[in-house]
């Protein structure tokens, strides 16, 4: 590897019109040839910094140098010409288009005449160095998460990048996948490639990084190579507190007096807006005191599973049963009212970005907050909501602050908020920790944990199979539509729930 840096970016510093620091003369150097991580909590700065770099954001003011030459982005486009290309965890890709028309449309925005007859020939240029092979008359919506991530992947070297951004990149992805991105990297990686990886997961840090920056509230803390420190230290660095403990806290669990049956599915098929069947035939259990942990990967019909049982789709066949309720046709409000609460994976569909957090905090719980001449009662409202922010450490200047300004971690932490806040008796949480850094991840898991042991239901999807061994009393995993395996998590080793994941 050359020792020659090929991107250094020198005191730089981003404040916004309000005043806020999201950068204070951060230091930043990447070796030409190197898997090179970022780590940082919530807010640390680090995709702000890439976003600098990739010619989203302009500094407030420091220098950026690429190959020994400064250099001043107005845009992505200068970016990459400069052979920068990032990747980011919501894709760019049009869902209707073919894999080939997407090649083309980010060909055509650097290259107008680039021909259509010319994509395939580079795609299968790229795809071989790889080792990515795909039909470009595919349909990307239906492509599986990881495929699309290599198509992104694809497209980002096919116009030119030689230093390749990725942020959190294994989010939505099973093991199996993450396996094959990380044979991607390293084959970048010996063709010569600079790779800069953003994510919160230390193992990822550890099995595949040469050096880690380090970065807390905004600046660079430590650079260290990554072979002489362990995960526990990167931790400690990136906390900043000689106290943190690396591992889960232990949550003493209640005994159990009774097991009561809190959810019931019975044979319940799912048609999306398409008419296509997502969920086929799906017998499902949860018990009180009890976290099932369904395991596979994003696009399986997890989320149309998730809405069917909140209410949000209709089934087109089976029944399901609430405390022995049949509550197959009743509405969301209804469902609400009887003690379900709904995380959905994405803060796009939970939250409102233009309203603030006041407004977005009473979204499902309108009626607990109304007087009896239903009028709002806002002191209330912002009185728990200041509780919230407190207990969870939901990080913002004001309440009366629109979400959208809330970093993703922030976000995500004022939807649990917001749901555990209605004390519901089921739970079905999506990708609860996506985006959350050590602290928040730790203190959410245990939130749930404290949530079973208090004798309610949890329905936990996860694509991290580490969180749901990690929490789930059972197992069930979810490949096109149906279960295909449940059980107890002893009996059910990684390799296995990797098998059915992707058999």
């Amino acid at each position: 590897m050359s020792r020659r840096p090929i991107i250094q970016m020198i005191g730089i510093e981003k404040i916004y019109p309000d005043g806020q620091y999201a950068l204070r003369g951060v230091d930043f150097e990447v070796f030409e040839g190197e898997i090179h991580g970022i780590l940082g909590e919530n807010g640390a700065g680090k995709t702000t910094l890439m976003r600098i770099l990739y010619g989203e954001i302009r500094p407030t003011r420091g220098r950026i140098f690429v190959r020994g030459r400064e250099v001043r982005f107005s845009g992505p486009w200068d970016a990459i010409r400069e052979g920068i290309g990032m990747v980011y965890q919501h894709f760019s890709l049009i869902p209707s288009f073919t894999v080939r028309e997407n090649l083309y449309l980010s060909m055509l925005s650097m290259n107008k005449k680039i021909r259509r007859e010319d994509i395939d020939e580079i795609a299968r240029e790229y795809g071989e160095m790889i080792g990515f092979k795909i039909s470009l008359d595919e349909v990307v919506e239906d492509l599986p998460i990881g495929v699309q991530q290599k198509i992104e992947i694809l497209k980002t070297l096919m116009r030119g990048a030689r230093i390749l951004i990725l942020d959190e990149p294994t989010s939505v992805l099973s093991p199996l996948e993450t396996v094959e991105l990380f044979k991607i990297l390293r084959r970048l990686k010996e063709s010569g490639y600079t790779i800069i990886y953003i994510t919160h997961k230390l193992r990822e840090i550890k099995g595949l990084t040469d050096r880690v920056t380090i970065m807390r509230r905004g600046r660079v803390v430590s650079v260290v190579e990554t072979d002489k420190v362990s995960e526990e230290e990167l931790a400690k660095m990136m906390i900043g507190s000689e106290e943190f403990v690396f591992k889960r806290s232990e949550v003493k669990r209640k005994e159990k007096t009774e097991k009561r049956r809190i959810l019931e599915i019975r044979g319940v098929s799912v048609v999306d807006d398409k008419g296509v069947e997502k969920v086929r035939e799906v017998y499902l259990e949860i018990f009180n005191g009890e976290i099932l942990g369904l395991a596979g990967v994003q696009g399986n019909g997890q989320k149309e599973l998730a809405e069917a049982i909140a209410g949000i789709k209709k089934v087109s066949r089976g029944r399901i049963f609430f405390n022995g309720l049949d509550i197959t046709d009743l509405d969301v409000r209804e469902r609400y009212r009887l003690g379900i609460s709904y995380v959905p994976d994405s803060r796009g569909e939970a939250l409102i970005y233009n309203m603030n957090l006041v407004e977005n905090f009473i979204l499902t719980s309108l009626e607990r907050y109304m007087n009896s001449l239903k009028i709002i009662d806002w002191r209330r409202v912002r009185k728990d909501l200041l509780k919230a922010v407190e207990r969870f450490d939901i990080k913002t200047r004001s309440l009366d602050l629109d979400v959208r300004f809330l970093s993703g971690g922030n976000q995500q932490k004022l939807i649990i908020a917001r749901e555990f806040s209605r004390d519901p008796k089921l739970l079905i949480v999506s990708e609860p920790t996506h985006g959350l850094d050590i602290m928040s991840t730790i203190y959410v898991r245990d939130l749930l944990r404290k949530f079973r042991d208090s004798g309610r239901g949890v329905l936990l999807i996860s694509s991290d199979l580490d969180e749901i061994y990690e929490l789930s009393d059972r197992i069930a995993v979810i490949n096109r539509g149906r279960i295909v395996i449940t059980g107890d998590p002893k009996e059910l080793p990684p390799e296995k729930i990797g098998y059915y994941i992707g058999i």
